[in-house]
């Protein structure tokens, strides 16, 4: 029996296939020169998209003859984290994360087995093919075919004759396409195998000439067998295909694109119906690749090859065919209308809804590079000039300046303008109230005490925290603003790495973080993270219920941001090595198109919402605007130029957050919208980083310095109004919680939490929260009165027994707030977590036992993981395991008595690696003693499960 020898080269992210015999069949397998041990040797390229053999089929069945040593190699085409493993031999590879890598696994065929990545989400997104172990010589062949003939002689459907014979072309792209050299290919890239048939291929100008469009038709001929085969690289976009059209009718028959990748792969057709009819074959290139963005490259996939169309008696097997599934089809380039305009210009050619006007409101040279803002309590903007960005300039040479602006006469015009301070450094988030201005300017949360009598400083900036970092200054800390509950809340991005603390504090009471939001108490000074994961989120609000959304790029885009939750990262581990899985986007889509991957969607994404990156996150809870858009989280689409708009609808113990269509439109490929907030009228304000550049990069260089806009816009039923709540009465600030634009509540609240406790206004507030039917005004009281000090434990012990789920889940939240709770408060979480039936109360109940130490954790997650009503919930599962996990190091058998109990999905595999991880004498034996029972079980998958986890964990 011969040994099969087939090794795959991947580089840079092309897959190669040497020259092919004419049927397009794969290699003949060769003996391996290893004679170690090694019998079968493969080599595929990971990618997002999947597996790669270097013939170019995706997922390939991997065979092998029973005893056989395989070594299985891959490489990794992408800068994106991969590995490799077998399902049932539990075996898995070292873990891949730079682009061109390779590692491997090795082992001996015993059975079938299911080959896939480990790393979360990349099975399901396609990262998975069969391993099969059979009988007998393994080898690829497959039945010979015929090339049509017409007048009784063979046509040049496989340009053996070096010519476009029998063909017609038009346009460019086919004015000298026929190639004959051996790989690489002299239009395409040097690494590039094509491996076609024959001697000649046809290309509509490779990677080299892809920008040339035209058409190539050949003459009609009849169908004299049931099956056709022709082989097809090159883009994956739909103006790049090869057609089958029946003549006379000119109705197309079949199509089919290339898949993004050089090498010919065969494409097998049905023509079963059309025996005896004549059709013709038209090779389309009407794609030219061109960037409309001045800093993307050109698509060199935008050409097509074609090579040998042949007919067949019975349908062909080709080991690397490619099949229609598995070709992921981008649409053409989305039109850039305009680039460059003025700021007129640019508010002229925007689309919105009807009933809606867009003014520009400042514009260059009044300002420039606004990189963030915020609305203050007499409906200002204050509004930061990032002249320092993207780097931090020698301390003390900053030229970041916050400016103040004013529409003092309602025209929508900002036509008043203050400078409040200049001189800062790399600013990247800004918030105003609480005595001063609150800014974030990496590696420090400064403080300025402001006179806003005169809005001037009333003092030098004060550095309240440092450590943060500087690797990527655009996830660097940002979206300040003033949380529900009082604390200043921010974001920061996956590839900055802050170790935050107080000035001159130890590591040891620090905090590390990267991605995530975080929260500081302006009263307190506690700092903490809120939440922890996702990407480079640009955006942050709160809804009505005091529930926080955020805004990232890259990976999906929408995320509920639940106290002590883990999410979904672009990139790196979580901080808890326990961690296992993380919780994954509320979002039921994206707003790329395609499943090959945010990037690829760029700039062809208009139809789904534009693209992966988002900045700005505005949940609008105005009064004036239709009711249609209250609730909803708008955000800008930064490579769609577009203004998203999603709808967040509630789903067991949180949000499933649909989409809805697109609210605005610029039509300019340099608007770069970062933020959006609402006014006391109602209206929307919109800050505008006008530059041709939509990418962060670290040059200084890249970056416009002179451009920046400020947009207004308001709807028919808004009316300007000019107010100061920070002259109004102790009184009139707790009515404003009555008002039906979130704006008054914020904004009086935070003066309400800044004035301080006060008798007569609890005792308002405390009117409200009894008395008002409205759960979002009882919240409002809520919150105020806790801003304001006025809430004893026993009157939020008493609100556990409130008649609506998001009070006593408030109440929850705000009685862990300091991280300890009385033995009373602990006996009712632990009857709460026994009897209330909303999902929403138990997620709450979930954030506070994990704000509480491990040996008070026990009696309300004993109650919580029996809730099999959460077992399929989208937060819970993972937030009881994030809340269970530290029980192992505090008594490890009841940890698992705990999970054994558990009706949460991952709670039992989690606990068995948890503690081995331990790896005591202790907890292995405590291991094999649930071995032992395991082994007597029933057999099923799930007791399958935990036996390979007990071995792997032993042997660790």
């Amino acid at each position: 029996m011969p040994i099969l020898y087939l090794i795959v080269t991947l580089l840079s992210g092309f897959v190669l296939l040497p020259k092919t015999v004419c049927r397009a069949q794969a290699p003949e397998p060769k003996p391996v020169q290893d004679t170690t041990a090694i019998n079968r040797e493969y080599a595929l390229e990971a990618t997002m998209l999947g597996f790669f053999a270097k013939n170019g089929a995706r997922n390939p069945t991997l065979k092998a003859n029973k005893g056989d040593r395989v070594r299985i190699t891959i490489t990794n085409g992408e800068v994106m984290t991969h590995d490799i493993a077998l399902e049932k031999l539990g075996l898995k590879s070292k873990t891949l994360q730079d682009k061109g890598k390779s590692t491997s696994i090795t082992f001996t065929a015993d059975k079938s087995d299911t080959y896939f990545c480990t790393v979360p989400g990349h099975r399901a997104a396609g990262m998975v093919g069969s391993f099969e172990v059979v009988e007998g010589t393994i080898a690829d062949a497959t039945i010979a075919g015929q090339v049509p003939v017409k007048n009784g002689q063979p046509l040049n459907l496989n340009f053996e004759t070096g010519t476009l014979q029998d063909w017609t072309a038009t346009g460019d792209a086919f004015a000298s396409p026929v190639f004959a050299q051996d790989d690489p290919s002299p239009v395409h890239e040097k690494d590039m195998h094509i491996g076609y048939a024959g001697n000649y291929f046809l290309s509509s100008g490779g990677t080299a000439n892809a920008k040339r469009t035209g058409t190539l038709t050949s003459v009609p001929f009849t169908v004299t067998q049931p099956f056709a085969a022709f082989m097809v690289s090159g883009g994956a976009l739909q103006d790049t295909r090869v057609e089958l059209v029946q003549a006379g009718t000119n109705t197309v028959l079949f199509h089919s694109t290339g898949q993004g990748r050089a090498t010919l792969q065969p494409v097998v057709v049905d023509l079963q119906p059309y025996l005896n009819k004549d059709i013709y074959i038209r090779i389309i290139d009407n794609e030219t690749g061109i960037s409309q963005i001045p800093y993307i490259p050109h698509d060199k996939w935008a050409h097509i090859n074609f090579d040998n169309f042949q007919f067949y008696p019975t349908r062909p097997t080709f080991p690397n065919e490619l099949k229609q599934k598995d070709i992921i089809i981008m649409p053409p380039l989305d039109p850039v209308l305009h680039a460059g305009l003025s700021g007129t210009e640019a508010a002229k050619v925007m689309t919105l809804p009807k009933g809606f006007t867009i003014t520009l409101a400042a514009a260059e040279p009044e300002l420039v590079k606004p990189i963030c803002f915020t609305v203050d309590a007499r409906g200002r903007l204050w509004v930061v000039e990032s002249h320092t960005y993207p780097v931090r300039a020698p301390e003390g040479q900053g030229r970041d300046r916050i400016l103040i602006f004013e529409d003092t006469d309602g025209d929508g015009t900002l036509d008043k303008k203050k400078i409040f301070i200049d001189g800062l450094n790399l600013v990247s988030g800004m918030e105003v109230g609480m005595g001063g201005v609150w800014v974030g300017a990496a590696p420090y949360l400064l403080f300025i005490p402001a006179d806003f009598k005169n809005d001037k400083p009333a003092g030098p900036p004060q550095k309240l925290l440092d450590g943060w970092g500087l690797e990527d200054t655009h996830e660097t800390l940002n979206s300040l603003r003033w949380g529900p509950d009082g604390w200043l809340y921010g974001t920061h991005g996956v590839f900055t790495h802050s170790n935050v603390g107080k000035p001159g504090a130890p590591d040891s009471e620090r905090t590390k973080l990267n991605a995530g939001v975080w929260r500081y108490h302006p009263i307190s000074h506690q700092f903490e993270l809120f939440a922890e994961g996702t990407s480079n989120p640009w955006g942050l609000d709160f809804n009505e219920y005091g529930h926080a959304f955020i805004t990232a790029c890259v990976i999906p885009h929408m995320y509920h941001m639940i106290q002590g939750g883990r999410y979904q990262r672009q990139a790196g581990k979580h901080f808890n090595l326990y961690t296992y899985d993380d919780i994954k986007t509320h979002a039921d889509h994206v707003h790329w198109v395609g499943e090959r991957g945010p990037h690829a969607g760029n700039f062809r994404s208009a139809s789904a919402g534009g693209g992966h990156a988002h900045a700005g996150a505005m949940i609008y809870l105005g009064n004036s605007w239709p009711q249609e858009y209250r609730n909803d989280i708008f955000m800008n689409n930064i490579n769609g130029a577009k203004l998203n708009q999603d709808h967040p609808v509630r789903a067991g113990s949180g949000y499933i957050v649909t989409h809805k269509p697109d609210f605005l439109t610029m039509n300019d490929s340099w608007s770069q919208w970062l933020n959006m907030k609402y006014d006391p009228s109602g209206s929307v304000w919109a800050i505008d980083w006008y530059d041709k550049n939509q990418c962060h990069s670290p040059n200084p260089d890249v970056h416009n310095k002179t451009m920046g806009r400020i947009f207004k816009i308001t709807h028919d039923n808004d009316k300007w109004v000019q107010v100061d709540l920070t002259k109004a009465s102790d009184k009139e600030l707790v009515n404003y919680q009555l008002n039906g634009n979130d704006w008054y509540v914020r904004q009086a609240r935070t003066i309400l939490q800044e004035r301080g406790p006060n008798k007569k206004v609890h005792k308002a507030l405390k009117e409200i929260l009894a008395k008002n039917t409205d759960p979002t005004r009882k919240l409002r009281a809520l919150w105020a009165l806790h801003v304001t000090g006025g809430l004893t434990e026993k009157e939020l012990i008493d609100l556990l027994a409130n008649d609506n789920e998001y009070i006593r889940s408030w109440a929850i939240q705000l009685l862990a707030e300091d991280k300890t709770v009385s033995p009373e408060a602990l006996k009712q979480f632990a009857a709460i977590a026994r009897q209330d039936n909303s999902s929403l109360v138990r997620l709450y109940l979930t954030s506070a036992m994990l704000r509480l130490e491990p040996n008070q954790r026990w009696d309300v997650l004993d109650a919580l993981v029996q809730k099999a009503s959460d077992k399929d919930d989208h937060n819970l599962p993972l937030m009881l395991w994030y809340a269970a996990e530290p029980l192992a190091a505090v008594d490890m058998k009841r940890a698992l008595e705990l999970a054994q109990k558990s009706t949460m999905p991952k709670h039992l595999p989690y606990t068995v690696q948890r503690i081995g991880a331990i790896g005591t004498e202790e907890s292995k034996k405590l291991l094999k003693e649930l071995q032992d029972r395991v082994g007597k079980r029933e057999h099923s998958p799930k007791n399958h499960e935990i036996q390979v986890l007990i071995a792997k964990a032993l042997e660790e």
